[in-house]
């Protein structure tokens, strides 16, 4: 069994909001399909880091969902920040149930194992957004990625963090959530919502001893991105 990650999905098969607009997206479900159907196996895991449909309401994803559900593996799924559907685990577990949507799980407080990696993560949030609470949403986010890591402990194996936000960028830190990082001794860490030129500030080597990633569908040319 391998691990795969790909961040931003952006799908819209039960909208009216296609990506194919933006130069270098077009054809990006084709691409997705492909790419993924060309490497994925049944036995293999694959993290779905955040933005993965832009439907606003739960049961206007389904598409979508059906989309991922019907590519091979098992899909294991956190929160972007254009996840408006988001919800409760519970609403979300019982949406997943009544699709008989069986091979996607999410990521949310808790953690999954893959063979001897524990998946771990939360969305996180841009360390320079000037929304209003801002700083108090970091660090719910922190609290968040720290509760998850502490599930992991619990089975007993290595844990790998993927996040939706960047931690950090070639030249800013998001403190909170590095914080965690560190004093959790993570070895890699993995993130998305970058896109563009914006992938230029993107930060992809090792701080502190951990290993960090941008794994954005575009950036990754919509191949799943093999982990370990």
């Amino acid at each position: 069994m391998s691990l795969y990650a790909m961040g931003d999905l952006h799908l819209s098969l039960g909208a009216d909001k296609p990506m194919d607009i933006f130069r270098g997206w077009e054809d990006y479900v084709g691409r997705i399909e492909n790419n993924w159907k060309k490497l994925i196996t049944d036995g293999d895991t694959v993290v779905l880091m955040g933005d993965i449909s832009w439907a606003m309401k739960l049961e206007d994803a389904v598409e979508d969902f059906r989309f991922i559900e019907n590519l091979p593996g098992k899909k294991i799924i956190l929160k972007g920040n254009h996840d408006y559907w988001w919800n409760t685990l519970t609403k979300m577990n019982g949406f997943l149930k009544e699709n008989r949507f069986n091979s996607i799980s999410f990521l949310f407080n808790n953690s999954y194992l893959a063979e001897d990696v524990c998946i771990c993560g939360t969305r996180g949030w841009f360390f320079d957004a000037e929304k209003e609470n801002a700083d108090k949403v970091i660090l719910r986010e922190a609290n968040r990625l720290r509760a998850s890591i502490d599930s992991a402990k619990l089975l007993g194996a290595q844990p790998y963090v993927f996040l939706h936000y960047p931690p950090l960028t070639d030249g800013q830190v998001c403190r909170p959530i590095f914080d965690v990082l560190i004093q959790e001794k993570i070895s890699k860490c993995y993130y998305a919502h970058l896109h563009g030129a914006a992938t230029n500030f993107s930060f992809n080597g090792t701080k502190n001893g951990i290993k960090f990633e941008l794994l954005s569908a575009d950036y990754l040319k919509f191949c799943p991105k093999f982990i370990k």
